[in-house]
């Protein structure tokens, strides 16, 4: 009897036959995309030709057929999936849209806004409301509701979802809303949320409950029609489908819960990894799969996949448990290219199948990681998949050549060998950062290697990791069908129960978990799985007070007494913390947040047998091939099947099977497990090639390591930013994201930024030379810094910067540095902005350049000091351990680049990277047209004067280089929206990232072809102590909108009409549940981004200075943890500009507060005079309106105020603005003035 795996990958299906005591057998089709079943069943009956049966027989033999594919995934990613018609909690239809106010891409303003996939006209509303605490404000409006799904089903809709607020809590309206689905039309597919993911965040259980609903009638259509196929030819064993999460389900729980199958292909692979892992005794693997198109990293610890619940996929998130897999574009199919600035890239961008690789003779002409590869010597160009395809050598070695060794300066073999560390050092990079994420080492893991192109990059991608030992199975070209014969029945089962760890109702806890346990067992048996083969694992996602980030625990033994459960949960808790991040913070509460039972029914298992050991001793080689590691040798090749276990190889060598191509280089040895695999141990000392490149780098270092640098440095910032995101304390760090981190070098200059705020990041430099100018020589190894005044490099008060200088032989080189803005800082009013304030003392706790850490031991006294004068001490010490965390994991990795290079190389590649940066500028600078450009943008006043406020821009274009003088703006003014130098440097920076091409390296080079002239007194470069808490938003939009405005005349496809200004309050009162005061920022209702060019602007991405950089908080944690009801938080239509391409719509919310007596609230915006600018006859955008409604009286709100009282019952009201329109309205395409309307954009 057989049991068969079957993996249908984009290129190739892939098939893994076992039987009982046999080593298993492989098998490769070409996949048919247009029908994948086709595929499918020409590999099945190619599988029974070579047992020497009819397909008839072997399905009749197969007791069971495991199957992963990309169905789901590609049904999602191509935007095929079913029509949807979408039911929201009234006043929330939108939500999906908003998309939490986030743009992947922060500086690409022109682009294409994400097409939510339910369009708006088939979203409709119910009349419905749950509170925060499960119970019923708004019973469901049944009659109402029949009206809505009549209408949806005269649309046309072929699937429903369902997402109503707090179902987590309380799913009775869901569950009656299904139930008259159903009584409406049977057999509707309908997707309700607190089935799919009962757990709170109402966006993540929205998206991943419409992709449901989406793809599963799809996934559905197919399954059905391959199990017929199956059937016709007698198959009636047990047809399983692969889960993202590692395990299988039946079709039919497959089909209801389609989304769970997205990862479907990986997750096969993964779990293959880790069963090969058990077999040859690794426990703790970095599974590394690298095929034609990218690379996927996992990480396996004691033998188990990492989960996670969050990923994105074709635009949306995805919370369901999966395996935790990070995809990268970097597979065998990579294009490598040179940038404009002259340093060579690898990827993202693939060759795909065709054209593919210009090895491959299809009419592909750009270079690739295969055609490095083959170039290099390494891949045998007659027996490539096998013999069955033929590579061309001679084509590899002309798109090298052509496309990157000639432009660079470089011999072909020098260019080709640069392609291949270049896409290993991303990969390294990637594995490095998941590292981070996670709070593992990986120099304590091993590496297992798969895929096609995985086994040429392994050992480069160890060695850069200090990896000392890779994996490659035999199965290794198969391993996701290979890996789906180790998988069980699985089922994840969640229920969110937001509380705190103390006081918590534990009977509560227990009736959960037990139900959950229940579930799963019941389903099982009622699979036939024996009650012995059944294992439940029980756990929870927790966190401290007000952090987002959730961290899982397993359950302790919850039939303990009480106090003993809760302290050892506690404990559990605060390890598991230490162990991710290296400090807990035992004085913080604990909240627990979802709950998690995963019940498993044992599957049969057939792994492969040991092989004959056979005559390890005598190697019979199978040839003979020069290969070329930095100069040219030959080397031995040897046939992977013809070596028996034990088999010992040394470096340099080829290994090689159909499928699989391994190298060893010099150094390394492989030996041949009892399993057919090979165990490669690495040499961790740098090979002769990059050993020489570091040594013989001088004042213009070689490509490869410009690139290799780049890569390193990039990576750095952005482990800092994983870092801060999942350690801050505050909603405004790590739901909002208003923080920046970056490297600087000795001279201050921007060398690399994470994912941070524009407004934040040309602001750094001037921070750091202000520490190093206010402490000179005296800094030392250990040091670190804390400032936030804008007068020595700072932003505004509630930013903080930490700076951490590094060292390297006792001389200091760079510098890591982390800014983020605090929720209070003191001063005359929570939350840090004082529109009364008319010096800079009243607008907080002002810290000039501090040492906050001395030779490496924390200052108390600084420390204590800062913590007296805010008003949440405990969040504003959580909030900086965070940040030094950051800066601490950037000094450790720069430490360890500077081992790898020495100072000198390091140095020289640094300045090197800014030089190109340079060039690029230079270079599309010199393309505008010469010539003096004016701009000017409006603030709508400073909060005392009524009046408008000018910032004027004069743009003079002179060959490559430009100046933007500020010298025409307002002198300095009263209120606080006055700038300084650091911060209005910051703008200038940021408006030309934005017209910049959107691949351009964001650091220092960027800037030196730009003068910026802000004489002080001015606005724009006021004098202390002038006021200059609103600076970060305005003026800061408007230096921006003012240079957008003067280069709209000199290059107007390259810049965008106005974005929405800030519409922002702050408020304080008291919880009555908890009788703590709290402060909350608004991030509701974000405005329209503008127009630009060929796009429409995007909905809900806020001011320019942020541009989607941060993220809208949930409502349903905003209730769960603040005094307020939100009675709705949609898109507001008619509020962007009108225009061949219109403004992108702006947000209302309507909040009412709960809290325990009078609240104070304080607004520190703009635009409400000044709407968004449109452009070239585009219309501006609506201007915002936010007031308070109390007892029927309005009270329009001014956009500075300070103090203004808010009642229980009370509610603010906020419209904010679209974006401007671009081009004249007349010009905009019919199709999309019909669509607009059609969907309620325009009413």
């Amino acid at each position: 009897m057989y049991v068969i795996g079957i993996d249908v990958g984009g290129t190739f299906t892939d098939f893994v036959v076992a039987q009982e005591g046999q080593p298993p057998r492989y098998f490769k089709t070409a996949s048919t995309p247009n029908d994948p079943s086709e595929g499918l069943m020409t590999g099945l009956n190619d599988a029974a030709s070579a047992h020497g049966l009819s397909l008839g027989d072997f399905l009749a033999s197969a007791d069971m057929i495991i199957h992963g594919s990309t169905v789901a995934t590609n049904t999602l990613v191509e935007r095929k999936g079913a029509k949807v018609g979408l039911i929201t909690t009234d006043g929330f239809r939108d939500l999906l849209e908003m998309r939490e106010g986030l743009k992947e891409d922060r500086y690409n303003l022109r682009m294409t806004p994400v097409e939510p996939l339910v369009p708006r006209y088939l979203r409709a509303e119910a009349s419905e409301r749950v509170l925060a605490d499960g119970s019923v404000k708004v019973a469901l409006d049944e009659d109402a509701l029949n009206a809505v799904l009549d209408g949806l089903k005269d649309e046309g809709v072929e699937s429903l979802a369902v997402c109503f607020l707090f179902s987590y809590l309380n799913p009775a309206h869901e569950d009656r809303v299904g139930e008259i689905i159903q009584a409406k039309f049977p057999g509707m597919y309908t997707s309700l949320s607190s089935q799919v993911i009962p757990q709170i965040k109402e966006f993540d259980r929205l998206s991943t409950t419409v992709i449901n609903s989406y793809v599963g009638p799809v996934l559905g259509r197919y399954l059905e029609s391959l199990q017929e196929r199956l059937k016709s030819f007698r198959q009636a064993g047990d047809f399983l489908i692969m889960q993202s999460n590692g395990g299988v389900a039946p079709i039919e729980d497959s089909h209801r819960l389609a989304v769970r199958s997205i990862l479907s292909g990986p997750a096969g692979g993964v779990s293959g990894a880790a069963a090969y892992g058990r077999l040859v005794g690794a426990s703790d693997i970095i599974a590394f799969d690298m095929g034609g198109t990218s690379t996927d990293i996992s990480l396996i610890e004691d033998g188990e996949p990492h989960l996670s619940t969050e990923k994105f996929e074709g635009g949306w998130k995805i919370s369901v448990p999966m395996i935790d897999i990070h995809t990268m574009g970097a597979g065998g199919g990579s294009i490598a290219s040179v940038g404009p600035g002259g340093i060579m890239k690898v990827g993202p961008e693939s060759a795909g199948a065709l054209p593919g690789p210009a090895s491959y003779g299809k009419g592909g002409e750009l270079p690739t990681v295969t055609d490095a590869n083959l170039a290099l010597g390494y891949l045998n160009p007659d027996n490539f998949l096998g013999g069955s395809a033929k590579l061309q050598k001679d084509l590899a070695e002309k798109a090298v050549a052509e496309h990157v060794a000639q432009p660079l300066g470089l011999s072909m073999l020098e260019a080709a060998e640069g392609v291949s560390t270049v896409v290993s050092t991303s990969i390294a990079e990637g594995i490095r950062l998941m590292s981070v994420q996670r709070g593992v080492d990986p120099r304590r893991f091993t590496m297992l290697a798969f895929g096609g192109a995985a086994g040429l990059q392994a050992g480069k991608v160890a060695r850069q990791l200090q990896v000392e030992k890779v994996i490659i199975p035999a199965a290794a070209a198969v391993l996701s069908a290979h890996g789906m014969l180790s998988t069980d029945l699985k089922y994840d089962y969640s229920r969110s129960y937001p509380a705190a760890l103390v006081g918590i109702d534990l009977d509560s806890v227990k009736k959960i978990v037990a139900n959950m346990e229940t579930e799963g067992r019941n389903k099982l048996l009622g699979q036939g799985v024996p009650e012995a083969d059944i294992e439940i694992s029980v756990s929870a996602d927790m966190r401290y007070l007000d952090q987002i980030y959730d961290v899982n625990v397993p359950l302790p033994d919850l039939h303990q007494d009480p106090e003993t459960l809760l302290s050892q949960w506690a404990a559990n808790f605060h390890q598991r913390y230490r162990e991710l991040y290296s400090y807990s913070q035992s004085e913080q509460e604990i909240r627990l947040v979802t709950l998690r039972a995963t019940v498993v029914g044992r599957l049969p298992k057939f792994d492969p047998p040991p092989l004959d050991s056979g005559n390890a001793k005598t190697l019979k080689e199978k040839a003979r091939r020069s290969i070329y590691l930095g100069g040219w040798t030959e080397a031995p090749v040897y046939e992977i099947g013809d070596l028996p276990p034990g088999s010992l190889v040394n470096g340099p060598a080829i290994l090689e099977s159909d499928f699989t191509t391994v190298l060893i280089e010099p150094g390394d040895s492989a030996t041949i497990d009892p399993y057919g695999g090979i165990e490669l141990k690495v040499s961790l000392e740098a090979t002769g090639e990059a050993t020489d490149r570091a040594a013989t780098a001088t004042d213009r270092p070689d490509p490869v390591t410009l690139a290799v640098v780049e890569h390193r440095l990039e990576s750095i910032a952005l482990e800092m930013t994983e870092v801060m995101l999942r350690t801050a304390m505050s909603q405004i760090l790590n739901s909002s994201r208003d923080f920046s981190t970056c490297i600087l070098d000795a001279d201050c200059q921007l060398v690399a930024q994470g994912e941070g705020i524009p407004v934040h990041v040309s602001a750094l430099p001037v921070a750091g030379a202000a520490v190093r100018d206010y402490f000179g020589d005296s800094m030392a190894e250990g040091d670190l810094f804390i400032l936030n005044d804008p007068y020595f490099g700072g932003s505004h008060l509630p930013d903080i910067t930490i700076i951490k200088p590094v060292f390297h032989e006792g001389k200091l080189l760079f510098y890591g540095v982390n800014r983020a803005h605090h929720s209070d800082v003191g001063g005359g009013t929570h939350g840090g902005y004082n529109p009364r304030a008319t010096e800079i003392f009243q607008e907080g706790i002002r810290i000039p350049p501090l040492k906050l850490y001395d030779r490496g031991v924390p200052r108390d006294d600084v420390l204590q000091m800062l913590s007296a004068n805010v008003r949440q001490p405990e969040n504003f010490l959580g909030d900086l351990n965070a940040q030094i965390g950051s800066v601490m994991i950037a000094a450790k990795r720069i430490a360890e680049l500077l081992d790898s290079y020495g100072a000198g190389p390091l140095l020289a590649a640094v300045e090197e990277i800014l030089a190109a940066t340079e060039r690029q500028v230079r270079q599309f600078i010199s393309e505008w047209p010469d010539g003096v450009y004016h701009g000017e943008s409006l603030v709508d006043d400073d909060g005392f004067d009524n009046k408008l406020i000018p910032i004027r821009a004069k743009v003079t274009i002179a060959g490559d280089s430009m100046t933007i003088d500020l010298s025409e703006s307002s002198p300095q003014v009263t209120g606080f929206i006055n700038s300084a130098y650091a911060n209005t440097r910051s703008l200038a920076h940021a408006a030309i990232m934005y017209i910049a091409p959107a691949d351009l390296a964001k650091n220092e080079g960027s800037m030196r072809p730009v003068e910026i002239i802000a004489p002080k007194g001015l606005i724009v470069n006021a004098n202390p102590p002038a006021p200059v808490c609103m600076s970060t938003n305005h003026c800061a939009e408007e230096i921006v909108e003012a240079i957008f405005k003067a280069l709209s005349h000199a290059v107007p496809k390259a810049v965008n009409a106005g974005f929405s200004r800030r519409l922002r309050y702050a408020i304080t009162g008291v919880d009555p549940r908890t009788g703590k005061r709290f402060i909350w920022h608004f991030f509701l209702a974000r405005g329209g981004g503008g127009a630009s060019y060929g796009y429409d602007g995007w909905p809900g991405v806020g001011e320019v200075n942020v541009a989607g950089g941060i993220r809208s908080p949930s409502i349903e944690v905003t209730e769960e943890r603040f005094p307020f009801f939100i009675r709705r938080h949609e898109m507001r239509p008619n509020s962007g500009g009108k225009g061949a391409w219109r403004g992108g719509l702006g947000g209302i919310c309507d909040l009412v507060y709960e809290g325990e007596g009078p609240a104070l609230l304080n607004t520190a915006g703009d635009g409400i005079v000044v709407p968004p600018f449109g452009l070239f006859d585009g219309e501006d955008g609506l201007p915002h309106d936010y007031r308070i409604i109390s007892n029927g009286t309005e009270r329009v709100l001014l956009s500075k105020e300070t103090e203004v009282v808010v009642n229980p019952g009370d509610h603010i009201y906020c419209l904010s603005s679209g974006g401007g329109g671009y081009g004249n309205p007349a010009d905009r395409s019919q199709a999309a003035v019909d669509w607009d309307r059609k969907n309620g954009y325009v009413e």
